[in-house]
């Protein structure tokens, strides 16, 4: 797939950006990863047409892009995500203290389901594995904020601040 037929998705600052990774990497490939966060960061989701640009610029085969994109969760390829992604910890200690149940809670109150994004684009509710902060379950980490030890009632006006609601 030729990105001659394709609108472009990389701006002349992303490629820059990664451009500027190729001499702190002991190769191109090594640069994949840093890539697909420059492009999340810009787009919030790696489009397909993006993996074939990083691709070539990377001088690697899409696929290889492609199997490193899907290998973390943390990247989205279909649609973008929310302003702001709520990772909300389902580890053992969260799960035990009630995060399944503030996760549902809080995709009730968004009118959504985990992984989408809120109508205005401002949030997307995810679970996360673990966020490594089990003695202030049930947490959640939005940006770099965690909020700890969440209740049905702090989740939700987390959410209703956000999208307005």
């Amino acid at each position: 797939m030729s990105t001659a037929t394709h609108t472009r998705i990389l701006t002349d600052e992303m490629i820059a950006e990664i451009k500027a990774f190729f001499p702190r990497y002991p190769s191109r490939q090594a640069v994949t990863l840093p890539a697909l966060h420059v492009v999340n960061e810009k787009l919030r989701c790696v489009p397909l047409q993006a993996v074939v640009e990083i691709g070539e610029l990377l001088e690697l085969p899409p696929a290889v892009v492609q199997d490193t994109l899907s290998f973390y969760g943390y990247f989205k390829q279909d649609a973008p995500h929310g302003e702001t992604r709520a990772w909300v910890c389902r580890s053992i200690s969260c799960a035990l203290r009630g995060a399944d149940e503030i996760l549902d809670h809080m995709c009730k109150v968004a009118r959504m389901h985990p992984g989408e994004c809120s109508p205005n684009g401002k949030l997307t509710i995810e679970f996360a594995e673990c966020l490594g902060a089990c003695e202030m379950a049930p947490c959640m980490l939005t940006g770099e904020v965690l909020h700890k030890d969440l209740t049905k009632e702090s989740a939700e006006r987390f959410v209703k601040d956000l999208i307005g609601k």
